[in-house]
């Protein structure tokens, strides 16, 4: 061949998507797309020549659960994605985006009100973004999306909070039901968006999302209070347009759950509804959560419902991280609940909190709750079936910061075992002076409770802490990654800054399938493109002859060695103004493509990388994809 191509992919093993077998070959790029696939170029020129031998080509991999609304205004290069080789990202997640503008309209701030305490974003952060925002439409949000120089690609859906507060204001939107006027300009305004392009719809249920400012912060995020039959009628508009509705289940309700889930019927509405939803997870605190769900799936989808549904699994430990008393984890438990509504930087109001002596009895009464003697409580928790999702295990919370530097890398159980002795007359229990000074500040201390509450009132968010709530079985999260009637991909980027990272979950789920073999591992890399891709609607994650060259280069050794956990760094985002949690895989992901222009060589992001459009706004097409019903039937 004599054709001139911009970029040549030489002797690479390429898994095109599809989850067949992997060919060795040539793949040619020119004006974006691949011109030349799987074929020998040999004998022709480009400007750009890449030796692959030995390295593994497959497409961009897909990020279905995000929320880098945010983020895309800020940095919409997203780089924390493209180094592990994420090259499209879904927005919009769990009701919460930015399809209607700012909507600041009487006095109220809906970005930084829902987005602050359900997605961990600083409201500095999040002030930043409303201030920049200019539309107030969903087509003048999709025209601006057109116009950001993209790192990967982007889809969106029109968020249920979001059009609720569209159409009743945010206060009418958590206080009372919407008319029958109302309720039809929803369907209108969804209506409208699906047929611009938007991927889908999302709602949330979970009922630990509160608002985080004054007077709302013990109200719910507006979607919160949709009724059955509102969410009935914008899901059958999403079923008219095959389109995706993106949930999160009413967790305390199983009929609920069971009853909205059921939407997914083909055979009880005419035409399956295309649901994913929040979360298959193996909480440590109740193992019986992700066997339900994956029942639920397999009821769903079963030939009787002929249901399109699939919870979303993650490719990792789900570890938390806490400053002090500041932690998603808490939002569920009304004594932590309340220090969660005190702004972040308010230390004082969380103070008047702590020293309350009827806040303190409720708190050591939920800490033990369960722990000890007889009854319901106890038992649930000896069967690990708690309600709550955080285990309340000192053996489990690790300090990663601290005051006393000597605890950093320990649990809360080691350090509550010195005190323990110390308090008992062991003076030369302490490690050192720096904890003797600690240990001598500490009132009487009977019990890992007292402990813990003594430590938040003396610390707060100096104290720095982790636990892993769910998948600490690796087995077990390879099998929900593999489970065909789930996705991969609960992986919540852009969201959480201090608390998660999970940008690099793409990679351990590749890594996990590694072991397994080529065919394991071309069966992942097609879970994490083509199949998310057709479930979104999505015109991207396969390699072929006139696709965009939206494709990675992948070391195999350096995936087999890599490990996720010892990679999270906490660094300074300038455009943020504020730190953040992140991964870092460099040299696993050797070359990053996206649109034709490289992004992320292994090492080093491009020069043009965020200044150049490189990703593209995917609209979601209506064309129905059914070979995945059938094969979850």
């Amino acid at each position: 061949m004599s054709a001139q191509f911009d970029i040549i992919i030489r002797n690479a093993l390429i898994f095109d998507g599809t989850g067949g077998a992997p060919v060795k070959g040539d793949i040619g790029v020119k004006d974006g797309v691949i011109a030349a696939f799987a074929v020998d170029l040999s004998g022709a020129q480009a400007t750009k020549n890449i030796d692959a031998d030995g390295k593994y080509l497959a497409p961009g991999l897909l990020d279905i659960h995000t929320h880098y609304d945010l983020e895309v205004e800020l940095a919409p290069g997203l780089p924390e994605s493209i180094r592990h080789g994420t090259t499209t990202v879904v927005m919009a997640n769990c009701s919460l985006g930015l399809a209607f503008g700012a909507q600041r309209r009487e006095g109220d701030d809906p970005i930084v009100d829902c987005f602050a305490r359900v997605e961990n974003v600083p409201k500095s952060v999040l002030k930043l973004v409303a201030d920049k925002v200019y539309w107030n439409t969903s087509s003048e949000y999709l025209d601006h999306l057109e116009t950001l120089n993209l790192g990967p690609n982007v889809a969106t859906m029109i968020p249920h909070s979001m059009l609720r507060i569209e159409v009743m204001g945010l206060n009418d939107s958590i206080s009372r039901d919407p008319t029958e006027e109302e309720l039809q300009k929803m369907e209108a305004l969804l209506e409208t968006g699906l047929s611009q392009g938007y991927a889908g719809f999302s709602t949330d249920a979970l009922p630990f999302h509160y608002l985080a400012n004054q007077p709302n912060v013990k109200s719910r995020i507006p979607g919160q209070y949709g009724t059955y039959k509102e969410i009935k009628r914008l899901t059958d508009i999403v079923r008219r347009h095959d389109k995706v509705w993106q949930a999160t289940p009413p967790k305390d309700s199983p009929l609920n759950v069971i009853r909205m889930f059921a939407l997914t019927s083909g055979r009880f509405f005419g035409k399956p509804l295309k649901i994913t939803a929040v979360a298959a997870l193996d909480v440590v605190s109740n193992t019986g959560i992700v066997k339900l769900g994956r029942r639920l799936s397999k009821v769903m989808n079963s030939k009787l419902l002929k249901g399109h549904f699939r919870l979303q699994a993650l490719a990792a430990p789900f570890k938390v991280w806490a400053e002090g008393p500041i932690t998603p984890l808490f939002e569920e438990i009304p004594e932590l609940r309340v220090l969660n509504e005190c702004d972040v930087d308010d230390r004082a109001a969380r103070q008047k909190i702590y020293n309350d002596p009827a806040w303190q009895k409720a708190f050591l009464a939920m800490w033990r709750q369960g722990k000890s003697g007889f009854g319901p409580a106890r038992l649930k928790r000896l069967m690990k079936r708690e309600d709550f999702a955080i285990d309340r295990d000192p053996q489990f919370m690790m300090v990663d910061g601290a005051p006393v530097k000597a605890w950093i890398g320990e649990s809360l159980a080691d350090i509550l075992g010195r005190l323990t002795r110390f308090q008992k007359g062991d003076t030369a229990a302490a490690k050192n002076q720096e904890e003797l000074d600690a240990f001598n500040t500490f009132p009487a201390i009977h019990d890992e409770a007292e402990f813990f509450m003594h430590l938040l009132r003396l610390y707060d968010t100096d104290l720095i802490w982790t636990e892993i709530t769910a998948n600490r079985d690796d087995q077990l999260t390879k099998e929900l990654l593999f489970d065909p009637r789930l996705l991969p991909g609960f992986n919540d980027s852009g969201a959480h800054l201090v608390n998660m990272a999970f940008y690099d979950c793409n990679l351990r789920g590749l890594k996990l399938a590694a072991g397994d073999g080529l065919h394991a591992f071309s069966h992942m890399v097609h879970r994490l493109t083509q199949e998310p891709a057709e479930f979104f609607n999505l015109d991207t994650g396969v390699l072929r002859e006139g696709a965009q060259a939206d494709f990675i280069l992948i070391n195999p050794e350096e995936l087999q060695s890599y490990d996720g956990e010892t990679h999270i760094q906490r660094i300074y985002r300038e455009e943020f103004a504020h730190h953040q949690l992140v991964n870092r895989s460099d040299g696993v992901v050797d070359l990053v493509v996206v649109g034709g222009k490289t992004a992320w060589d292994g090492k080093n992001f491009s020069a043009d990388f965020g200044k150049v459009k490189m990703g593209r706004l995917l609209r979601g097409h209506e064309e129905r994809v059914e070979k995945m019903a059938i094969a979850a039937e």
